[in-house]
């Protein structure tokens, strides 16, 4: 194999998307212009896949990171694989590719590597992000999620994105749209949380046996954003085992995080705004976790999840039901 495409995984439709991928996704706390900073940090450094949303409100920054840093010869496009991902007020077919092109728009792009199903969820269409009733709870719509995805491949036919795929769907989810009569392109992907304490090895294996990537969000953690995460929840890279086996490799706890994803096959997504810590989480290609280390991690899972999104534990398709 050629051992730089061993950085890479293959795509079910033939694309290579990064192993390693520069999450974007930020709490209201930090300042739009540490984003630009960033992900110019994490391109000097040798990230290639991007990775950010509609719903992150920062694809202006992201997008002014990847044109600056063509423009000085750093990479050119086809070098970046960038995601993007369709908000769940988007979900009515005919709202897809206008959600898509105002993406496109904000980054000054002409087209996306990836564009996911960030939920499984149908919101109400419209402006607000989370479309509320005057009782505070949210307003959903009714949407099959096979019509949203009908919509996906219609953008991918117009060139509009390389690949399309979803995320935060459970087994059941992806085999209904597996299953959807006259499917034209299979997901390539799916993103969900995943980290030691949330190890998702029946999603991880269902996904390998069907050809789709998976991708890990949440590797090292969370930043524990108030809103989203519950604040006596655990603190990952202090865990006693993670940091035992980064100190016989003289690494970082973050580091064997990324490791461990790597050696199971999974995509994985590392967020920092921090130089230091940008340049330390593209370092995981040389050094590898002994099988028994591999096993000490997988050890640790607790089916722990950060992001619970309790805003709809009642839908019908709140994907977390399921057990994997």
């Amino acid at each position: 194999m050629d051992p730089k495409r061993s950085r890479f995984v293959k795509l079910n439709n033939g694309h290579f998307m990064p192993v390693l991928g520069f999450g974007t996704g930020a709490s209201v706390d930090v300042p739009k212009s540490t984003i630009t900073e960033a992900t110019k940090v994490a391109i000097d450094v040798g990230f290639r896949h991007i990775d950010s949303a509609y719903v992150y409100d920062n694809e202006e920054e992201v997008g002014k990171a990847i044109r600056e840093k063509i423009a000085d010869g750093t990479v050119k496009r086809e070098d970046i694989f960038y995601t993007t991902k369709l908000w769940t007020t988007f979900f009515r077919p005919e709202l897809v590719r206008q959600a898509l092109e105002r993406s496109l728009k904000k980054l000054q792009l002409d087209y996306v590597d990836l564009f996911l199903m960030h939920w499984p969820i149908a919101m109400k269409p419209g402006e607000e992000i989370l479309p509320m009733d005057a009782g505070g709870k949210v307003i959903f719509d009714t949407v099959d999620l096979r019509d949203t995805w009908e919509a996906l491949e219609k953008c991918k036919d117009a060139g509009l994105t390389k690949s399309i795929g979803v995320s935060n769907f459970n087994h059941k989810q992806l085999e209904m749209i597996l299953n959807k009569p006259g499917l034209k392109y299979k997901p390539v992907c799916n993103q969900v949380e995943c980290h030691p304490y949330l190890n998702q090895c029946k999603l991880l294996e269902f996904c390998k046996s069907k050809d789709i990537a998976f991708v890990a969000y949440s590797a090292l953690g969370t930043q524990r954003d108030p809103k989203c995460v519950d604040k006596d929840s655990p603190v990952l890279l202090a865990d006693p085992t993670l940091n035992a086996i980064a100190k016989k490799h003289n690494r970082s706890a973050g580091q064997v995080a990324l490791r461990y994803q790597v050696q199971r096959g999974v995509v994985v997504l590392a967020k920092s705004f921090n130089e230091k810590r940008i340049k330390e989480n593209f370092q995981v290609f040389d050094f590898e976790l002994t099988p028994e280390d591999m096993k000490a991690i997988d050890g640790l899972n607790k089916n722990y999840r950060y992001f619970k999104l309790p805003i709809a534990t009642d839908h019908p398709y709140y994907p977390f039901s399921e057990e994997y």
